[in-house]
């Protein structure tokens, strides 16, 4: 008697002092599912198309291609290199650059004018916030003046 209390189903979970009871896929798992299915059916039918119609185009493709190889391979090989030539030109500019402004920067620190340039910044947003707020000043006085006038 005793050894059938200790039986388990075999979706019977124990955890401790609790025993719980699966039944079975949730129903929200059996609606993913059914949402899921003919989505991914449908791309993969699409992907089927899809690699039909590049095989079939290949197949087009791959007799112009010989007959073309002497005009195409060398006119590829331009653009190739017309191409890594911008490139690599756009890269060692900007390396160039960093380089120049990273040489600059530490001429700076050695001669510690970067606190000159610092101060005099500091002086041109301080003249800067004086002559936005004079106009913005002068501004109103006209709007005023007209208000009163009208």
């Amino acid at each position: 008697m005793a050894d059938r209390d200790r039986s388990y189903r075999f979706d019977q979970v124990v955890r401790g002092d609790r025993t719980n009871y699966q039944s079975g896929p949730s129903t929200t798992q059996v609606l993913t599912v059914l949402t899921l299915l003919p989505i991914g059916g449908t791309l993969l039918a699409l992907a089927g198309l899809t690699l039909t119609g590049t095989v079939i185009g290949l197949c087009v493709a791959t007799p112009l291609f010989v007959i073309f190889s002497p005009v195409l391979l060398p006119a590829a090989i331009a653009v190739f290199m017309a191409v890594a030539g911008f490139l690599s030109s756009g890269a060692f500019g900007l390396t160039g650059l960093s380089s120049l402004s990273y040489v600059f920067n530490r001429f700076r620190q050695a001669t510690g004018t970067e606190q000159l340039d610092a101060d005099r910044a500091k002086r041109g947003m301080q003249d800067m916030v004086g002559y936005v707020g004079q106009k913005t000043k002068e501004a109103g006085q006209t709007i005023e003046n007209k208000a009163h006038e009208g």
